[in-house]
């Protein structure tokens, strides 16, 4: 999980804005729990929080992950898919 950055930037040096889908549920929660820490610090959300949505942080940062809003860097060596490095 440290090796999960969310500063915005890809890797492999491929400056794209936009990350890969997650298709791994361990990358997901891993990512989301580092947004989650972000919020919990002070971050500002990212998505429109409604009255009958999420009011945990938790669960907001899990909706930023699904809305693909949260940037991520995947870690070296990841190959996805629970195949392992």
């Amino acid at each position: 999980m440290a090796d999960t950055d969310l500063t915005g930037t890809q890797s492999g040096g491929d400056a794209s804005p936009e990350p890969a889908p997650i298709t791994s549920r361990f990358l997901f929660v891993d990512v989301a729990a580092q947004r989650a820490k972000q919020l919990r610090r002070g971050a500002l959300p990212r998505v429109e929080r409604h009255a009958a949505g999420p009011h945990k942080l938790e669960r907001l940062a899990m909706e930023e992950v699904r809305q693909q809003v949260v940037q991520y860097t995947v870690p070296a060596g990841y190959l996805g898919k629970g195949t392992p490095a």
